[in-house]
């Protein structure tokens, strides 16, 4: 007997919204979350449709949690280990149950690439440390802005938050240095550059120091760490699911995955990494769940 029509794993906004979807066609939801969606480290987010004045990423996640309570969702505390599919189901084993249902949608997200900084969790929740420039490159206006990453990936990062400061420097901390085409870019949009190796970041008042292997320091008011993120795909990718090289999931416009019955909504998905990109792949794929599963008449 299966647990579910649908097993949603991820509880960000993204796998939230697909079993207020799911839930509210009277399908059978279950849901397993572990407490590790990125929205949750958001200490406000002034670009999510509706809130004039931002909304904080734990309320985002509250908000929804408490309307797909009202739907009855069930929710599992947990992460699936191993997810597994026969020719009708799926089976997740999650600590010491399985869990079976005829569709499954994979919201699981991904997980930034964090830099070597204590107090790291501090300096995101003063917006001092932050990770989407199209999220946030608004509040950034005006400050003494750093980008941290590769010299050429990098790049259009860099160039992207000038449109917010004047002042905005590009480090790449490996000694590595920008193609001749970037460079220019960087010169003519009069973005600085430094290549010299970085042993840390550390938190100041208002402010975070950047120090370098020979000891000297520079302070910044933003700094946008570019190193990348693990795509947490990997259920998917052991069923043999087709993903690009980054591990990002090939979906077609329903957003279903090579694998037949299993849906990819979110950051697994996309290289936007916005919340309302993840919400509308989340009303796509559980609308198509529910018109291809068996009719639920009343």
């Amino acid at each position: 007997m299966e647990d579910a029509d649908c097993l949603i794993i991820g509880g960000g906004p993204a796998g939230l919204t697909a079993a207020v979807y799911l839930a509210r066609y009277q399908r059978r939801v279950v849901l397993v979350d572990d407490g590790q969606s990125r929205a949750a480290l958001i200490p406000k987010t002034r670009n999510y449709p509706g809130f004039a004045d931002g909304i904080e990423g734990p309320s985002l996640l509250s908000r929804l949690r408490r309307q797909a309570d009202a739907y009855a969702v069930s929710f599992l505390a947990g992460r699936v280990e191993t997810l597994v599919k026969d020719s009708d189901h799926f089976a997740a084993r999650i600590g010491g149950s399985t869990r079976r249902a005829s569709r499954v949608i994979l919201a699981t997200g991904l997980k930034d690439t964090a830099p070597p900084m204590a107090g790291l969790q501090t300096a995101v929740a003063r917006g001092l440390v932050r990770y989407c420039p199209i999220c946030d490159g608004f509040e950034a206006r005006g400050k003494r802005v750093a980008v941290l990453g590769d010299a050429t990936g990098a790049c259009g990062k860099a160039l992207f938050l000038r449109t917010y400061s004047k002042s905005v420097t590009l480090l790449s901390g490996n000694g590595q240095t920008p193609s001749d085409v970037s460079r220019r870019e960087l010169s003519e949009a009069e973005v600085s550059f430094i290549a010299d190796p970085i042993a840390r970041l550390e938190l100041a008042s208002d402010t975070v120091e950047i120090v370098f292997c020979d000891g000297s320091r520079r302070r910044f008011e933003v700094v946008y760490p570019m190193h990348g993120g693990e795509v947490r795909s990997e259920l998917a990718v052991a069923l043999g699911a087709a993903h690009r090289e980054s591990g990002c999931l090939h979906v077609d416009g329903h957003q279903r995955t090579s694998i037949e019955g299993l849906y990819a909504v979110g950051d697994v998905v996309s290289d936007l990494h916005q919340i309302a990109v993840g919400i509308g792949h989340a009303a796509v794929a559980a609308t198509d769940i529910h018109n291809r599963l068996p009719r639920n008449l009343c």
